[in-house]
């Protein structure tokens, strides 16, 4: 997404098909959005979901067991990617100074905007003391990044550079800076934690990188514009949304080839992707479609769909697997849903323009 974004740090707590590499499973099958259920379940004991809010520059942090947000914490101009490191203990927050270009702005318009890249960078937020202990580099423009397997890299895509960052969490400092698709976005970890898949959204693409050496080891051409992707747990598979397409890739790894493509609802648009905890299930969410699809893993088909909120992009599942969470920009809000029955169970206000979601276990003392 051409965008130009602003972030900062403080305290934490408690977004056509293609048919050419494989068969093109179709979206008739869809079920109706189902009616809101009256109230929330208990989800798994001890987990916090945090949302970053683009444009009230702050992060809210949700409890699963009650479903409402027990701290909303300041962290900068325009919040995006988020993730929990494995204990629960720190939340990585994506900050940028750039400046925000929504896609109605002419190029030349947005280029008059000014950036301020001392703004630019990852904040560490402690989760138990709920402050900022310190802001790492991130490179230019950083949006969305993972963790590596042992905790001790970041890898970050920098959307108006067009590279990756590999980011050192102990020294603080920037060890890599790789050439990638253009406009990247959706960062994921391989599960064997060997290479880490970046996409790149004006060039319709995957970039592998390896994770040791941080050099580039594949390039894999998808649909049109992908945001986000998921790997199953067993890492043989890899699952892209293509926003302009209104299409979920499904990727071979170890072929490193496309080979099916879902087609999801009529003005479907998907961003965020993740998977259920036996790899039977995908969950899209399906941005200005306003749904989260789902789709089955076995048969490459769109068996469901429920409507969210206006503009889903980031989504998150429980480690139970019992509840499914998505953040609603326009609408500014948060919704709970049931995986099992597609059931609407709860929406919570957020702050402005609700972007990330992030899942992590309530932190030990």
């Amino acid at each position: 997404m051409r965008t130009r974004c602003f972030l900062t740090a403080a305290t934490l707590a408690a977004a056509c098909s293609s048919e050419r590499p494989g068969q093109t499973a179709g979206a008739d099958s869809v079920a109706a959005p189902v009616a809101a259920a009256p109230a929330a379940a208990p989800s798994a004991a001890g987990e916090l979901v945090y949302v970053t809010n683009e444009d009230s520059r702050n992060l809210n942090v949700i409890d699963t067991r009650t479903d409402s947000v027990v701290s909303t914490i300041e962290v900068g101009t325009r919040p995006r990617g988020v993730r929990v490191s494995a204990d629960g203990r720190t939340v990585y927050v994506a900050l940028s100074g750039s400046p925000k270009c929504p896609p109605t702005m002419p190029d030349e318009e947005c280029e008059k905007l000014v950036a301020d890249k001392s703004k630019d960078g990852i904040a560490v937020l402690d989760v138990a003391a709920r402050k900022v202990l310190r802001l790492l580099p991130g490179g230019s423009d950083p949006e969305t990044f993972d963790l590596s397997k042992d905790g001790s890299k970041l890898f970050v895509s920098n959307e108006d550079a067009n590279t990756a960052s590999i980011v050192d969490l102990a020294s603080g400092k920037i060890l890599a800076t790789i050439p990638v698709g253009k406009e990247p976005e959706g960062v994921r970890l391989h599960p064997d934690g060997r290479t880490v898949w970046v996409t790149g959204e004006t060039d319709h693409d995957l970039t592998l990188l390896d994770t040791e050496s941080g050099k580039k080891v594949g390039r894999i051409e998808v649909g049109k514009r992908p945001r986000d992707l998921a790997f199953s747990p067993d890492g043989s598979k890899a699952y892209v949304t293509s926003e302009v397409d209104g299409t979920l890739w499904v990727i071979d790894v170890a072929a490193g080839k496309p080979i099916a493509t879902v087609k999801l609802a009529e003005g479907a648009k998907p961003m965020g992707v993740v998977l259920s905890g036996d790899g039977k299930r995908v969950y899209v969410a399906t941005g200005r479609g306003k749904t989260v699809a789902m789709v089955d893993t076995e048969s490459n088909k769109v068996v469901g769909q429920v409507e969210v909120g206006a503009r889903p992009w980031g989504i998150g599942l429980t480690s139970d697997g019992k509840k499914l969470y998505t953040a609603n920009g326009p609408s500014n809000d948060v919704t709970v849903v049931d995986p099992a029955t597609l059931r609407v169970l709860r929406k919570i206000p957020a702050g402005v323009t609700p972007w990330g979601i992030a899942i992590g276990p309530v932190p030990k003392p």
